[in-house]
């Protein structure tokens, strides 16, 4: 209680939208979280990121800023660059580490080298399939990794450009429209599985993971469509695994978000296969807050709710000095 009326004090302010190909998406991460804490007795203003915001947090300066930005410059450090020239906190990773976090084939080279396991994987950009003829990389790319495989662009999130390739008929027409998402597009090898993502909060003396969220999709796919369309795909959590592989996601969880520098809160995406190997798919510095997110059903299957965690991380990102 006292805590909140500390939180209650303050002016926060939660910046959504933006111009990336996940605005909406952000926009209902921001309506959330901002409903959420404004029913606690938050006094929360609620910004899009335009070209008003500078003049808005030099003018208003908001004690702490809350990011439900998802993709482009909410995820790849250039926001919390801005909050950290003009030293306003804020709740979430620093610029630094987000940077390093956005480049999909960048942290899978850091997972591997901290001994985690990720899937196998290769990131070509656009211009490697016009100089050396796409047949011939493509084919390379089949030997290497197998099918099925994974395409997806080598930077941004929500499953936007990503897809299942199982024929390599549909090799080309896939990658064309990975590429129209990014100039890299990683290649990865299919691990078959169960879908879970574990989300790490970082509102207490300790950073500590959640319990671990299970998705099942009737497609087995869990691609844009599924992840914002309620009943599109159904959630367990805890996820249905035995007690040794729930604590070994955990464990890895944790161990990326040290490992990548990652701050307050983040998302591990993961795949555990039939022998209960815990395969890292990705990381988020800025992890989904709508009706469907994954962050919001494992808090509430920890026994807490989204404002009460979000109060502790704003009252955390207050007490940082400078």
């Amino acid at each position: 209680m006292e805590q909140n009326a500390r939180v209650s004090d303050r002016t926060v302010a939660v910046l959504a939208g933006g111009l990336s190909h996940e605005r909406e998406v952000s926009l209902r991460s921001g309506r959330r979280l901002a409903g959420a804490l404004r029913a606690n007795g938050v006094d929360v203003r609620e910004w899009d990121v335009d070209g008003a915001l500078l003049g808005r947090l030099s003018k208003e300066r908001p004690d702490v800023v809350a990011v439900a930005l998802h993709g482009g410059e909410g995820e790849n450090g250039a926001v919390q660059q801005i909050l950290e020239l003009l030293h306003i906190p804020f709740v979430g990773t620093p610029s630094g580490a987000c940077r390093r976090a956005w480049d999909k084939p960048s942290v899978k080279a850091e997972l591997v080298r901290a001994g985690l396991t990720t899937p196998d994987w290769v990131a070509l950009p656009h211009s490697t399939f016009r100089e050396l003829g796409a047949q011939g990389v493509l084919g390379a790319i089949v030997e290497r990794l197998g099918l099925p495989l994974v395409l997806k662009p080598d930077q941004g999130g929500s499953a936007l450009g990503v897809q299942v390739v199982r024929d390599a008929a549909e090799l080309p027409a896939a990658m064309v429209s990975s590429f129209a998402y990014a100039d890299t597009v990683l290649a990865e090898r299919f691990v078959r599985g169960t879908e879970v993502a574990v989300s790490v909060v970082h509102d207490g003396a300790e950073p500590r993971a959640l319990p671990a969220v299970e998705v099942e999709v009737p497609s087995g796919f869990y691609d844009y469509t599924c992840r914002y369309t309620p009943g599109a795909a159904s959630f367990h959590c805890p996820a249905r695994l035995p007690e040794d592989v729930l604590a070994t996601l955990a464990e890895t969880a944790l161990a990326a978000h040290r490992l990548l520098g990652m701050r307050d809160v983040s998302r591990t995406d993961a795949i555990v296969d039939d022998e209960g190997r815990v395969h890292v798919l990705e990381m988020n510095v800025s992890p989904g807050l709508t009706d469907t997110s994954l962050l919001p059903t494992a808090v509430t299957a920890d026994g807490s709710d989204l404002a009460t965690v979000y109060q502790a991380l704003v009252e955390r990102a207050a007490s940082r000095p400078g």
